[in-house]
């Protein structure tokens, strides 16, 4: 075999059924992007897990880890090692097909659905180095830096994100415990009621760029055709985050898994690398929710808020991919952190508030951005889409005190004798010692002995 720069043509070791077309060369690059991306995706989940440790003991005035290897950076290596060498145990009376079939259920959304995410522009094979294009026999070919190209990828979105919560609910139901099934419930109804409005504001985005095209609503936030949506949208990007984090059961919407409350939930009774699945799903979700955040609302590889024409290019050559790669890198690893940030500053909510957060809250707050979009977009006037928002915000405003609500579950309830339901003489009721018909928090000594035996 000749060395590569000796070369002149290597289409000729080729085999016969590949032909340097566009269509090929596109697969060729989408396995490439998926296998590289799954790479760096899993080696996110292992040190998201570390950044974690480090983020919540910064925040809370400690060290975190630091033993394992220098400032502690092998230690998603000794975690591993620690899951892989735990006793993998089954307990009795559990549906072991469907005990051992959950967590790959729950991991398989969220390894497939960052397929369709533009990690970059388009690449010119022309400007490979070395003279490749020239030698494999693609010049002037383009290609896309993304898994897949799919001009209907949102839906595709929206497709792969509702299979997440059959994982979870297979795992709660399977364990044969009262606190996972419990888990399991909670999920599953949490996951779908939020959604509800993830679509709903995704359907914002997809109005005001005009496209279901990942591609399409990058170039609609970039190159003089409008503003990152994370400007024009805010009240859709608040919506769609905080789904985000509901979808991958992160604090404060991890009520699946209270530890107060269900021991562990839905994986209470998993060990080993079963949990280590379960334990890596919700990183790999919260990666990806990043990814997709970073694509609908912060312009993808876009470094420009504002839309300018100073930007980086949408099509040039290797360079540019990975600059653009490398901006979307650094989208990411900000709203991860900040996800995490958020987990160690918000307490849980109890899980009536967070499901009336969902249907009294977000849903209805989402149908009227949706309806302000919709009435801009047929207008024309989605350079201005930003109006909608202060409109929606105002509209939430002024007739949400007007929806029906849910009675509220924290009332007081009078207890005869308590110091919010003090006895009154006279009033039907017999007489006690004045300590009992006392208000105040602290009984007086001059009001007599404090005990009537």
């Amino acid at each position: 075999m000749p060395t590569l720069m000796g070369l002149q043509d290597l289409t000729q070791y080729l085999p016969s059924w590949v032909a340097p077309t566009p269509a090929f060369c596109q697969f060729v690059t989408g396995m490439l992007v998926i296998l590289i991306m799954l790479h760096v995706i899993l080696g996110g989940c292992a040190y998201g897990i570390l950044l974690e440790r480090k983020l919540s003991a910064w925040m809370q005035d400690r060290v975190g880890p630091n033993r394992v290897g220098p400032m502690g950076l092998l230690q998603p290596i000794a975690d591993g090692l620690k899951f892989i060498m735990k006793e993998e145990f089954t307990p009795r009376g559990v549906d072991k097909a469907l005990f051992m079939l959950a967590p790959t259920l729950i991991m398989m959304p969220a390894m497939i659905s960052f397929a369709i995410v533009p990690w970059g522009g388009i690449l010119e094979l022309s400007q490979l180095p070395f003279d490749l294009a020239k030698k494999l026999g693609v010049e002037g070919i383009t290609v896309h830096f993304s898994g897949a190209v799919v001009n209907v990828g949102m839906i595709y979105l929206l497709a792969v994100a509702s299979l997440g919560v059959y994982g979870v609910a297979l795992g709660g139901w399977a364990s044969n415990s009262k606190f996972s099934f419990l888990g399991g419930m909670r999920a599953s109804a949490q996951m779908i009621s939020y959604e509800i409005p993830m679509g709903l504001a995704l359907l914002c985005v997809v109005l005001t760029a005009g496209t279901l095209d990942p591609y399409g609503i990058v170039k609609a936030q970039t190159h003089g055709n409008g503003m990152w949506m994370l400007l024009q949208q805010p009240v859709a990007a608040i919506l769609f985050y905080t789904c985000m984090l509901a979808e991958s059961n992160r604090a404060p919407f991890d009520l699946a898994e209270a530890e107060s409350e269900l021991v562990g939930g839905y994986h209470t009774e998993y060990s080993s690398m079963r949990f280590a699945m379960f334990f890596l799903a919700e990183y790999f979700h919260m990666i990806t929710g990043a990814a997709f955040f970073s694509l609908l609302f912060l312009g993808g590889w876009s470094l420009n808020p504002f839309g300018g024409t100073t930007d980086l290019a949408l099509q040039g050559g290797p360079l540019l991919i990975l600059a653009q790669w490398g901006v979307m890198l650094g989208k990411v690893a900000f709203m991860v952190a900040f996800a995490m940030a958020i987990r160690w500053t918000l307490p849980r909510f109890r899980f009536d508030q967070l499901m009336r957060l969902a249907w009294e809250g977000m849903i209805p707050t989402a149908l009227v951005m949706l309806l302000i979009t919709a009435v801009f977009a047929y207008m024309g006037w989605n350079h201005h889409i930003w109006l909608g928002s202060l409109l929606c915000i105002a509209a939430v405003y002024l007739l949400g005190p007007m929806l029906p609500k849910q009675a509220n579950p924290n009332h007081r309830v009078g207890i005869i004798g308590s110091r919010f339901s003090p006895l009154v003489e006279g009033a039907g009721t017999v007489s006690r010692h004045p300590v009992a018909l006392d208000d105040s928090a602290i009984p007086d000594r001059r009001q007599g002995p404090l005990s009537m035996h």
